[in-house]
């Protein structure tokens, strides 16, 4: 566990990328256990690779996906519904990933 500053926190990138990474890989291994992994590598690299982790006080971490997540998506044919559940999953996974590496409560 990593202490935590929410005002370090807005430059994420420089002060706290080894735990963004860690938190990032630690969900793709969840989710490639449970799910295809064609299906999540795709994922991982044509949406979440645009993916911006926020924090605040009211909501604790939260990951914003890129406009239009679904129309990203072209390495593999998957039907919407199928795509919105694994990457709602996904994106829930990371938030769960951040939260324990900072040691945050939800």
């Amino acid at each position: 566990m990593t202490d935590f500053d929410p005002e370090q926190f807005e430059d994420k990138y420089a002060n706290y990328f080894p735990q963004l990474q860690k938190a990032y890989q630690q969900a793709f291994e969840v989710m490639n256990d449970r799910y295809d992994s064609e299906l999540v590598h795709a994922i991982d690299q044509q949406i979440l690779n645009e993916s911006e982790p926020f924090y605040d006080d009211d909501q604790g971490f939260y990951v914003e996906l890129p406009e239009s997540p679904v129309d990203r998506l072209t390495a593999i044919i998957v039907d919407d519904e199928k795509l919105s559940t694994v990457l709602e999953e996904y994106v829930g996974q990371i938030e769960t990933e951040l939260h324990d590496i900072f040691g945050v409560e939800r």
